[in-house]
């Protein structure tokens, strides 16, 4: 507990892992919502990661309601990805963010764990309890939710010159003024639109304009 020009702040700095994972441990029996958000996911080591699924299947079957926020790199690693999925499929409902996220855990209005450093487990953590803070985080928290991608919403692969031409169109260039842009024939632009249509299997048809829904794909983030 701290002081900030007279005003106490429930705010403690906890160095210990061990002790955070008590303090959390304590908060977990009594808890009917948690909020999450991991930079980089889980830790690597499998015994404790079968012990932390273990904890949160027990938690998700008295009850507690859980929301999770990831960054998009977890999915790169299909052990992980295969763990987010069971979480997910169990009620743990997950999302993904491409950029750049606090390592956070909210227990209903009371009490969130928030490490110092966007790296997951760093050492350092806060312990907040403090009711505005506590609203700042819940309210940054489901900001992140609304703009977040479905964990099983699919992703795909552009080259670099591909996201270059793609992030073009969606600032409203033609093709002509997308090859003006990157010093390459207007015919070299048409090939990568073409290939952009093919891997975001945008087959055409009178009926959908394949440039716009190519555009919402990059603005949803579903385009790596």
């Amino acid at each position: 507990m701290g002081e900030l020009r007279g005003i106490p702040v429930d705010v403690e700095r906890v160095d210990d892992d061990a002790l955070v994972r008590q303090r959390i441990a304590e908060v977990v029996p009594a808890a009917g919502e948690l909020r999450a958000m991991h930079p980089w996911g889980a830790v690597d080591k499998r015994s404790d990661e079968h012990k932390s699924r273990r904890a949160v299947l027990d938690a998700l079957e008295r009850g507690m309601r859980m929301r999770t926020i990831i960054h998009m790199s977890v999915m790169d690693d299909p052990r992980k990805a295969a763990r987010i999925r069971q979480l997910h499929a169990s009620g743990d409902l997950h999302r993904i963010v491409d950029e750049p996220i606090q390592q956070v855990l909210i227990f209903d209005r009371a009490v969130a764990f928030l490490r110092m450093t966007p790296f997951a487990y760093a050492p350092g953590t806060l312990v907040i309890r403090q009711q505005s803070l506590l609203t700042a985080l819940i309210d940054l928290f489901e900001r992140t939710w609304d703009r977040a991608r479905e964990v099983d919403e699919p992703t795909h692969r552009l080259s670099a010159r591909e996201r270059e031409v793609l992030a073009l169109i969606a600032e409203g260039r033609s093709n002509s003024a997308v090859a003006r842009a990157l010093s390459i024939t207007e015919a070299a632009v048409g090939k990568h639109v073409a290939s952009v249509f093919a891997k975001l299997e945008l087959p055409e048809t009178p009926d959908d304009n394949r440039r716009v829904l190519a555009v919402l794909a990059y603005l949803r983030g579903t385009v790596r």
